[in-house]
């Protein structure tokens, strides 16, 4: 069972605290600029939104609530995944939704800024979360590339990013009938990598300090 978390608007439609991801998600999509992050406990949250978004949101912050959240080690960044201290809106935010972890894939690409869909693929029979973020940010680049557009990528996966930094996927997904739709989409994406160069970053989303990634399927 997911453990309950409480979501901090400092700047959206509705500023305010929220206990589930789809509220969060109606008060800051399509809203520029908007600031939200989540909390594991309802007074954490309280407290959060009170204190304001300086220092408690994005990079800079500093304060009890991004104190407790590295201390924890709850999360890192690792040397070989390339972040970035503030959020380029001019980007294209990617993420997997499953039911299931082997099992039914869907994935999408949305505007950083404004949370419009602009792709979406499956949902595809059986695959992993991993898989669909692999795919999900070889897709958007495959159109940037096609756009001739150099705009960021933004996954929430290291693996993934991993990945197609190494232009192959490490899974132990087996090759058999009822995986056979996501390794020809792997294979394919794999292909693509290998024979094509491409300007674009891809970086680490940041949930722990920026709130969840735009194109979340909110299934936590």
């Amino acid at each position: 069972m997911a453990k309950q978390k409480y979501y901090v608007v400092w700047e959206g439609k509705q500023p305010g605290v929220y206990s589930t991801w789809a509220e969060c998600q109606a008060q800051t999509d399509h809203y520029t600029g908007a600031k939200y992050k989540s909390y594991e406990s309802k007074a954490a949250a309280d407290a959060a939104f009170k204190a304001g978004w300086k220092g408690n949101w994005g990079t800079g912050a500093t304060g009890t609530g991004a104190a407790k959240s590295k201390a924890a080690g709850s999360w890192s960044r690792s040397a070989s995944v390339p972040t970035s201290a503030e959020i380029d809106y001019d980007s294209i935010s990617v993420d997997v939704g499953t039911r299931g972890n082997p099992g039914p894939v869907e994935y999408k690409g949305v505007d950083t800024q404004t949370g419009d869909i602009i792709f979406s693929c499956g949902p595809i029979k059986k695959g992993t979360n991993n898989l669909g973020e692999f795919l999900a940010i070889v897709h958007a680049l495959a159109l940037l590339h096609k756009e001739g557009s150099s705009k960021t990528v933004y996954s929430d996966s290291v693996n993934a990013m991993k990945w197609v930094k190494q232009k192959r996927v490490a899974t132990t997904l087996a090759r058999d009938a009822s995986t056979e739709e996501i390794w020809t989409l792997i294979d394919r994406a794999e292909h693509w990598l290998q024979t094509n160069t491409y300007p674009n970053k891809v970086l680490k989303w940041q949930t722990k300090e920026w709130g969840e990634i735009k194109a979340d399927y909110g299934r936590k």
